[in-house]
């Protein structure tokens, strides 16, 4: 977000909706009111609807103003918190003017610095992205620096490293970011221009059916609601979530639960089962034992993964021969296509695949081999009404693919 509205005007907003009068807030904002007046028409330009009911005894909050109101108290602390864990940190008690003005005196400017940098890991790159001068850029990232009165940011061989309280600090700046991104797509659905984008960080076992059907039911229902999906590690979808830059994860879950600031949200339990080709010799006998199966060829994924570990588990007296690794989908489904070979696998995962007669379960009792799938959300998180309908659309789909899929 390159043009994040100026935070004393921000703060200017919720001074004046607290007290419902410009006079008095300019007394606490330290502006003359001339320049919060200014303040609320620029930001009410920004957001687009009147953030104020003017009234002969004062300011009322109006309904827009009172849905934007909300994120942006929202933004400031997260702020607040961030400059405050930056400085614990860095192990000093305040900035140039002591710990209570350090989030009182950041700029817009300084947010974006701070954030492009540590996504860029570089001045001239990180000022190229968000469309200004590399000067300006640094000049913004090193007044921040000064400002908080320790040190943001270390060159490396590989460019410019955030230090650890910098760390903390861009995890909140871009949760604030994003607070106030939510806060103008909120005002825009009010106002009967849903263009809301979703971001999702999608796991392996939510691509072949929960993701897409819910994707599918929402822009049916909205059709101008943008939609990025993100795919990856889970590491990395994580500190994704995390920083506000993904709304959700959707894939198996963690247990335990890697950290205390995200929510997990169970859909369904989702089994492992053996897979091959419809009429497959082995598919006409009602019961299959280990030994049957280690005498076949297989496709499995690499080592390191849950399945990995859980085939090799199952087969630890007799592995098989001719075994071909693999974490491509679409390989495994072609080569059980074309062959004998069977693969271990997620039910889900092969839902398609079943419903059009392409491939069959195996009857194997495979116990205990359940992953749970869901939801992981940041703890705290409030979605947009958008985003509130997508994630009941992904629970719907949940439901759906709790089904059993049957065997022959």
């Amino acid at each position: 977000m390159n043009d994040i509205p100026n935070i004393r005007h921000l703060r200017a907003f919720r001074e004046v909706a607290r007290r419902g009068s410009i006079s008095q807030a300019a007394e606490h904002v330290h502006l003359s009111q001339p320049a919060i007046t200014q303040a609320i028409a620029k930001l009410e330009e920004e957001v687009g609807a009147p953030l104020f009911d003017r009234r002969p005894d004062g300011m009322a909050v109006s309904p827009m103003g009172v849905l934007f109101l909300d994120r942006v108290e929202r933004a400031l602390e997260c702020l607040r918190t961030g400059t405050r864990e930056a400085i614990r940190i860095g192990g000093r008690k305040g900035g140039l003017r002591g710990l209570a003005d350090f989030d009182q005196l950041l700029t817009a400017a300084q947010i974006r610095a701070l954030a492009a940098v540590a996504d860029a890991g570089n001045f001239s790159l990180a000022a190229r992205n968000v469309g200004i001068s590399q000067p300006t850029m640094h000049r913004a990232a090193r007044d921040l620096e000064r400002l908080s009165g320790i040190p943001l940011f270390t060159r490396t061989a590989a460019g410019i490293a955030l230090t650890p309280p910098a760390k903390a600090l861009v995890q909140h700046v871009k949760l604030a970011i994003s607070e106030l991104e939510q806060g103008f797509a909120e005002v825009g659905e009010s106002l009967g221009g849903d263009t809301a984008r979703i971001v999702v960080g999608s796991m392996p076992l939510s691509r072949p059916f929960i993701l897409p059907t819910a994707v599918n039911a929402l822009v049916r229902e909205r059709p101008d609601v943008q939609f990025d999906v993100l795919d990856g590690p889970y590491d990395d979808l994580l500190h994704g979530l995390r920083h506000g830059e993904i709304d959700v994860l959707i894939g198996a879950l963690r247990d335990p639960l890697p950290i205390d600031d995200v929510v997990q949200e169970p859909l369904f339990d989702d089994p492992l089962v053996v897979v091959a080709r419809t009429f497959h010799p082995l598919s006409r006998k009602p019961k299959l034992t280990l030994e049957e199966l280690a005498g076949c060829q297989w496709v499995i994924p690499r080592r390191g993964t849950p399945t990995r570990d859980r085939f090799e588990a199952l087969f630890a007296d007799e592995p098989p021969r001719g075994l071909v690794e693999t974490s491509s989908q679409i390989l495994v489904r072609g080569l059980l296509l074309g062959s004998d070979r069977l693969t271990l696998i997620s039910a889900h995962q092969i839902r398609h695949e079943h419903e059009l007669g392409l491939l069959v379960i195996l009857p194997v009792d495979l116990a205990n081999t359940e992953r749970t799938i869901g939801l992981t959300m940041r703890r705290g998180w409030r979605p947009t009404a958008t985003q509130e309908r997508f994630l009941n659309l992904l629970r719907e789909a949940g439901q759906q693919a709790a089904s059993p899929v049957s065997r022959p």
